[in-house]
């Protein structure tokens, strides 16, 4: 067991879906996987291990945030031999081509966290997708005529900013949405040499102001957790 995930050696695949929400991460396992068995509860953060189409997956929830879903990642990784995270979570649109439950395939993610500071000094890293995960997610996505948008993501440190406005630079820019773990995902996934891809749904527009439920973004966003397990 390591601090946060009360699993045992073995329990965890080597390919984890990592839901920030824990409800997420239960509804998951009900609906997608065959005879998934919890093996986290602490902190109720759950995460389960089944098997889709006869492979072995698990799917451990995060948290919000870069920090909590490094605390995840990095027992995932260190202590039960995680080889492929593929972040399944929601985002804030900043285009107006971008609408309510689109997904979105982030090759890379810029970010105003200072994660990275103490270990690029002076200096920006880039943290961007594995190159197979992200191929093989978007052509699942194509032979199942699931559209997709991909380009450059914003991993945000704050929920509520003081700038309503501010999105519109990363807007003018060409980044198309906001959410708050894929920087970081990318980041330790680099450290550690193994794969990591985000796949996001539109739950709001920063644009046009429209948002889903919490229990919309808690049980409807099927079509990301298809393409994420079509990369299995």
């Amino acid at each position: 067991m390591s601090i946060h995930i009360e699993a045992k050696k073995g329990e965890i695949a080597e390919t984890v879906l990592l839901p920030g929400d824990p409800l997420r991460a239960k509804w998951i396992a009900e609906t997608f996987l065959e005879n998934a068995v919890c093996y986290n509860r602490v902190r109720n953060m759950f995460g389960y291990t089944g098997t889709y189409k006869g492979k072995k997956v698990s799917v451990q929830g995060t948290g919000m945030g870069i920090p909590s879903a490094l605390i995840y990642c990095n027992e995932l990784i260190t202590e039960y031999g995680a080889k492929k995270l593929i972040r399944v979570g929601s985002a804030g649109s900043f285009q107006p081509d971008i609408h309510l439950r689109d997904i979105v395939l982030a090759m890379a993610a810029s970010s105003t966290s200072g994660i990275n500071n103490s270990r690029f000094i002076n200096a920006d890293y880039s943290p961007t997708a594995s190159f197979e995960l992200f191929m093989k997610a978007a052509n699942f996505a194509k032979e199942n005529n699931i559209p997709i948008k991909a380009g450059n993501v914003l991993s945000a440190d704050e929920f509520y900013e003081d700038d309503k406005d501010g999105y519109k630079q990363w807007a003018k820019f060409g980044v198309l949405c906001v959410e708050m773990e894929t920087a970081g995902i990318y980041t330790i996934a680099a450290k550690y040499n193994i794969q990591a891809l985000s796949i996001l749904t539109i739950s709001d527009s920063l644009v046009s102001h429209e948002a889903t439920s919490s229990k919309e973004r808690e049980t409807t966003f099927k079509q990301m957790i298809e393409i994420a397990l079509g990369t299995l």
